[in-house]
């Protein structure tokens, strides 16, 4: 109970900067009463891409259960792209809008537990992303040999940028059929399995069929439109053979292949630290594209030149960096933490990023150690804030979150990996919330609660001060008469994180508070372990 009062009041706390936000931001991200009466079951995105005009015409068929009956249900598509027609059943509907937020007046009853679809029909030129994938949208590019490069990106902005949907984290899409027409010297790459595809010879065109069997967020869906070559293999994975598909330019073919190959090197990490792959049924594949990189799901789309680091950059400066293609753990890390266990709001961005940030440093633990891991992630803190909290306000698509929430995440885990001190446990929690989270999206408060109760331990201190509270907690000491004083600083005044030190060769467990408390250790300096993220000060 204590716990619920505590995340209900900082809630409303954080709602209350919804008076910074629009209309349209609630709309976009609230689970309205157009949104709350039906349940996503399936969807068939039908499109067609026209680069020339930079345009795109077609139909999303979505399918529903009724929860409790209405007769108005919200569907949302950004301009520019405008819907032409809704229909049931055969029937057109009518509609209203208010900005991107349409409504939908339905004809036939919706009854509790009913099936229903409705196809909606749309056109226009979408919005084109100017610096994906921050900026979201199409990028209509151009190869090496001035063939049409496109692809999608949509993450913070919304799905809804390109297709009409149902553009709210908190409720996933069943399964899924996507159908994406260009012309005929192109391939189109989307997600989950190609299950065929269709030749207009009269069109010149041809239409790439693909089937997605497992649950997906709707900034997941994407389509990529190249000369691409395609080859595959196979992964001996925890749950048997896992079908890998490689997509690369064919001006990019040798390159890709070399690069690709941190691909298994990647699933024998993650398997290892969370478990299973979380889409056998749907494969996995790398996606060459026109921007750096997404986590699309079952479709991971890679720009990083083909090279190690971050650009060829090492953002830890540790030299760890350099020992793996950022983009493909990184991005493939999200297949676990976005994919599998999705967030219901975007406030809660920090389970999406912390979780895949620290991925970074699994990787290099499982492959090279647990120093190597540690100190990469240790390095990475030059790029933490501290200035706004990881959580942010629910209900508005909140986008403006810090960058905090991958390297202050990142840190925050291992630092609460060093407060288990047993790396069994610590794995065996990172497997069990694939399993306890699968297929799932979750509110942050719930997920913090099973950490809790898997652990056994008390953190709900440990997460309103790491994810709710900007401040860095300082411990800040004292030797005085053969005692060692201490306490934490700059943090709430519950916050009781126990930390580990060094006085003199011996190691000690310290359980600070915010009040004094005194220990019988004499010295004159001393030092914390350094994977707890904490600041310290020697006083007096």
């Amino acid at each position: 109970m204590k716990r619920f009062l505590v995340f209900t009041l900082l809630f409303t706390s954080l709602n209350a900067f919804a008076q910074n936000f629009t209309r349209q931001d609630s709309l976009r991200g609230s689970i309205t009463p157009e949104r709350a009466w039906w349940d996503l079951t399936y969807y068939h995105l039908d499109i067609e891409v026209l680069p020339e005009q930079k345009a795109i015409r077609g139909t999303n068929t979505i399918q529903y259960k009724v929860i409790v009956g209405s007769d108005e249900m919200q569907i949302d598509l950004q301009k520019p792209l405008r819907i032409t027609k809704i229909t049931q059943n055969g029937r057109e509907l009518d509609f209203r809008s208010d900005g991107n937020a349409h409504f939908v007046k339905l004809w036939n009853k919706q009854m509790s537990g009913d099936i229903n679809e409705i196809v909606v029909h749309y056109q226009g030129k979408p919005k084109e992303a100017l610096r994906a994938p921050w900026d979201g949208g199409f990028s209509w590019k151009k190869d090496a040999n001035g063939t049409d490069f496109i692809a999608t990106s949509c993450q913070g902005l919304g799905a809804s940028v390109w297709w009409p949907n149902k553009d709210h984290m908190y409720d996933e899409v069943d399964s899924m059929d996507i159908s994406v027409e260009v012309p005929e010297h192109l391939t189109n790459v989307s997600n989950g399995r190609l299950i065929g595809t269709d030749h207009n010879k009269e069109k010149k065109t041809k239409t790439y069929h693909w089937a997605v069997k497992n649950p997906i967020n709707n900034y997941g869906v994407n389509l990529n439109i190249g000369d691409y070559v395609s080859w595959k293999e196979k992964y001996k994975g925890e749950k048997g053979k896992l079908d890998i598909t490689y997509w690369a330019l064919k001006v990019d073919r040798k390159k890709a292949r070399k690069t690709y190959q941190e691909v298994p090197r990647m699933l024998a990490a993650f398997e290892h630290w969370f478990g299973p792959y979380p889409f056998y049924e749907d494969g996995y594949q790398l996606v060459q594209a026109p921007y750096l990189g997404m986590e699309h799901q079952s479709s991971i789309t890679y720009g990083n030149g083909f090279q190690n680091g971050y650009l060829g950059r090492d953002l830890s400066t540790t030299g760890w960096g350099m020992k793996f293609d950022f983009i493909i753990v990184h991005e493939s890390g999200h297949e676990w933490f976005a994919n599998n266990i999705t967030h219901k709001d975007h406030a809660d961005m920090w389970i999406h990023e912390s979780f895949t940030n620290y991925s970074e440093s699994l990787f290099l633990d499982y492959h090279f150690g647990k120093e190597a891991g540690q100190e990469y992630v240790r390095g990475t803190r030059t790029e933490i804030g501290n200035k706004k909290p990881m959580i942010g306000p629910y209900g508005v698509n909140y986008g403006d979150y810090p960058i905090d929430v991958y390297y202050k995440g990142g840190n925050v885990l291992n630092t609460l990996r060093t407060i288990v001190n047993d790396d069994e446990q610590w794995r065996k929690l990172l497997r069990s919330l694939g399993k306890e989270f699968y297929h799932k999206t979750v509110w942050s408060a719930d997920f913090e609660a099973y950490i809790s109760k898997t652990l056994d331990m008390e953190l709900d201190h440990f997460f309103d001060q790491y994810l709710r509270d900007p401040r860095l907690p300082v411990f800040e000491y004292y030797f005085k008469d053969g005692n060692l004083n201490y306490r934490w600083v700059n943090v709430i005044d519950s916050f009781d994180m126990p930390i580990d030190i060094t006085v003199n060769g011996q190691s000690t467990r310290l359980s600070p508070a915010s009040r004094w408390k005194r220990q019988a250790i004499a010295g004159e300096s001393l030092e914390v372990d350094p994977n707890y993220y904490i600041g310290t000060m020697k006083s007096r």
